[in-house]
């Protein structure tokens, strides 16, 4: 039987499709994802949105940053169809694309390239902006910290003598700025082909310090063999990437991703060390 997504693809693409697969996701989503091949030897990429919030209203949040940025950085829309299942049709980057890990020379090289031309891009429709978030970090740790001290990393006594100066960092990151940003840089968001790096999953598109792209992405990458953190110049943002992955990773699991609270807290075994090391705390 012929999925919904592939249906409505069909549809909004004027060519019947020929064949199609789903693709299990590498992130945390629990979307549906399809590659279709179609009548007139076009493919496609869909992506179908559960039916449960906040998948709706993240993949029209996405839509809305295809309408507010144009760039090679970006995959290609192709369609677009909203409801109570809403429905994004992109491009399909995987002929001839590397999908990383493992990183090889020059691979790290062309995100931070694709980083700089979407912070130099003219934003073309309205996008929140990444200061206006609700991010409780170390702060809401020093409200309850039981989920963090639950992960075994720090004693009671360190979180408690270290709080003022990691409170004093969260308060102190620069996040106000006009560039656009993806927010979730990470390699299950990327794929390098042709010489440069294109970025998909823009559900969290913000307008901010284009630092905090950067920042974002570099606990996952040292995870997969890259460069330490310190390597990047972004410093300044140390203690606000360990403030928000301290505040998730002791919670319990979103329904529908039972391992991110995991890869949360390898990401927080990066960036802790690494905000210690910026603060000058044992």
């Amino acid at each position: 039987m012929k999925p919904d997504a592939v249906a409505v693809a069909e549809r909004l693409l004027d060519s019947a499709a020929t064949a199609w697969a789903r693709v299990t996701s590498g992130g945390w989503s629990v979307n549906e994802h399809w590659l279709v091949e179609l009548e007139d030897g076009s493919r496609a990429f869909l992506k179908h949105s559960a039916p449960t919030e906040p998948c709706p209203t993240w993949l029209r949040d996405e839509r809305g940053v295809y309408a507010a940025l144009e760039g090679p950085f970006l995959p290609r829309l192709l369609g677009w169809e909203d409801g109570e299942r809403p429905l994004l049709v992109l491009e399909d980057l995987s002929p001839g694309a590397h999908w990383p890990p493992p990183w090889r020379p020059g691979d790290v090289d062309m995100v931070l390239s694709a980083l700089r031309e979407v912070a130099a891009s003219p934003v073309l429709a309205p996008l929140r902006r990444l200061a206006d978030d609700s991010i409780g970090g170390w702060p809401e740790v020093a409200r309850d910290p039981e989920p963090f001290l639950s992960l075994g990393l720090v004693s009671p006594q360190w979180l408690e003598a270290a709080l003022p100066a990691l409170i004093h960092g969260w308060d102190a990151t620069p996040l106000d700025g006009d560039a656009p940003l993806h927010c979730d840089i990470r390699s299950d968001n990327l794929c390098l082909r042709d010489g440069r790096a294109i970025i998909f999953d823009w559900s969290h598109g913000r307008v901010g310090n284009p630092e905090f792209d950067v920042a974002f992405w570099l606990p996952s990458l040292a995870l997969e063999g890259g460069p330490e953190p310190d390597a990047f110049g972004v410093d300044g943002f140390a203690v606000y990437v360990a403030g928000f992955f301290a505040e998730l990773a002791g919670l319990t699991p979103p329904e529908g991703a039972p391992a991110v609270r995991g890869f949360q807290c390898a990401q927080l075994e990066v960036a802790l060390p690494w905000a210690c090391r910026v603060l000058g705390l044992p």
